[in-house]
């Protein structure tokens, strides 16, 4: 179906009306900050103008925080994975899932979907097509009309007394700006980087290997022996990808004698978990977390019937590649079960977790809480990886080895795949936003009403707004009706 000009106009029509008849209360009631320099101080600053980074500006702003700037390194329109690395042909989750939107039904997904397509394109898929959740992205930027800076990165946070001071980088221009919080809505590599596994990267040429989430030229596979690492996701996207660009031959590999058949994280998919994990015990969220750890996840299906469906791609389990050279202009890989030649290898290995590697946080890491520093699994329950992850507040911030030295680190919320230990493994995904959005709006207005508690009394006592309008005689009447 071709796209509905009036259908999508009647929509934008319809969110104005809900938006107005949903915003009691309304108004931006957060008192402004005087800084000493006369810099204009925001009251959040959200780093990531992604899906995450948008859903919590939108619900600031519906909770009457309207000082409030997103920044993201991408071009606008171009923010988040969509149509960077992802390669998917649809999303992962199911259609229903909501929460970007707020309750706001004109504004959700379906809404969008069935305007655009109809109701029975809607009807007629199981998952949402991945070009079609970008250009929703996009409307939904346009709808709830957020304040985003675009092609602007972070380079590094620094205290100043009670706020933050923010470096940013737009081009080859340098700026700073000032917030009280800050949300960091960075993705799932918030906690680290891209990196294929040293003894690859060492080993290649640069132009003979790729992380499956970053910039593959795939035209380049043309005819081209490929091997992929991995059994995620990506790995069957990428491989996907590199036969429909003509590569001659795909070999997927990875070390599990067996791929995963079930996936946990359609489990955890029920209200109790998504809204309260937080506030589980230590014990059950670190074991939740490890579980995940042990059995990871499948593929998802469509990927990976799609690749089994070529004649030229293979997958071989109980096959990590244990030796990696280059010689005679070609990638030689070892495995335990047989070796290979590949011309071009895709490494879909996943992120490597290490705050060290954010240079945002690279100046004050030393200062964050980790699980180590704060829980000790019993024994047989250890995991060195869970451990590094930061030990977050209930409503995602970052906590202080020592609060009395760094107090401000509370006024930064880990809103991205670090979170995932403390506030669940659906945290900042799709799935858990209906939840956890709320969670770390909720938080920040209590803060900016917490800092600003000292002033309440006298503002209520000042508080001088007639309410009743009373005419001159009317208390003269009053009096001469009681004494009669």
């Amino acid at each position: 179906m071709t796209f509905t000009t009036d259908a999508l106009e009647a929509l934008a029509k319809q969110i104005k009306r809900d938006l107005h008849t949903t915003a009691y209360p309304d108004g931006n009631w957060v008192q402004p900050y005087a800084h000493s320099s006369g810099q204009h101080v925001y009251d959040t600053v959200i780093v990531g103008a992604g899906q995450s980074g948008m859903a919590c500006g939108f619900g600031l702003k519906r909770d009457g925080i309207r000082n409030i700037l997103l920044i993201d390194g991408s071009p606008a329109g171009m923010e988040g994975v969509w149509e960077n690395f992802a390669r998917m042909k649809t999303l992962r989750t199911p259609k229903h899932l909501v929460g970007l939107e707020h309750g706001l039904a004109s504004l959700s997904v379906r809404a969008w979907f069935e305007a655009r397509h109809g109701e029975e394109a809607w009807q007629a898929i199981d998952r949402i097509p991945r070009t079609d959740w970008m250009e929703y992205l996009r409307w939904f930027r346009a709808r709830t009309d957020l304040p985003i800076r675009n092609d602007t990165r972070l380079e590094e946070i620094e205290p100043d007394g009670d706020i933050l001071a923010l470096h940013l980088r737009t081009g080859d221009k340098k700026s700073v700006v000032l917030t009280r919080y800050v949300i960091l809505a960075t993705g799932y590599d918030g906690g680290g980087e891209w990196r294929a596994p040293p003894h690859i990267s060492q080993a290649l040429p640069a132009d003979r290997y790729a992380h499956s989430n970053g910039p593959v030229d795939f035209e380049r596979l043309k005819g081209l022996r490929v091997g992929v690492l991995g059994h995620g996701a990506s790995a069957f996207d990428n491989s996907v990808r590199a036969i429909e660009s003509g590569a001659q031959s795909v070999e997927l590999c990875f070390r599990r004698e067996q791929i995963p058949l079930v996936n946990p994280h359609r489990w955890i998919e029920f209200t109790g978990f998504l809204k309260h994990f937080p506030d589980l015990e230590d014990r059950i969220r670190w074991n939740v977390n490890r579980y995940f750890k042990k059995v990871d996840q499948p593929p998802a299906r469509g990927s990976f019937d799609l690749a089994n469906s070529f004649a030229n791609f293979r997958m071989h389990c109980g096959s990590p590649w244990n030796e990696v050279r280059f010689e005679d202009n070609v990638v030689k890989v070892k495995t335990p079960k047989q070796d290979f030649e590949f011309d071009f290898v895709i490494c879909a290995t996943g992120m490597i977790f290490d705050l060290d590697h954010r240079s945002e946080l690279r100046p004050f890491v030393g200062d964050i809480a980790r699980w180590r520093d704060r829980y000790a699994p019993p024994p047989g329950e250890e995991h060195p990886g869970l451990a590094e992850f930061p030990y977050l507040g209930k409503h995602y911030e970052l906590q202080a080895l020592d609060p009395e030295k760094a107090p401000w680190l509370q006024r930064m919320r880990a809103f991205n795949f670090s979170a995932i230990v403390s506030m669940g493994p659906h945290s900042t995904s799709i799935s858990g936003h209906k939840y956890s959005v709320p969670r770390v709006v909720r938080g920040l207005t209590r803060d900016l009403l917490q800092d600003q508690a000292h002033d309440l009394m006298p503002a209520l006592e000042a508080y001088d707004e007639i309410d009743l309008d009373v005419p001159p005689d009317a208390f003269s009447k009053v009096i001469l009706s009681a004494a009669e």
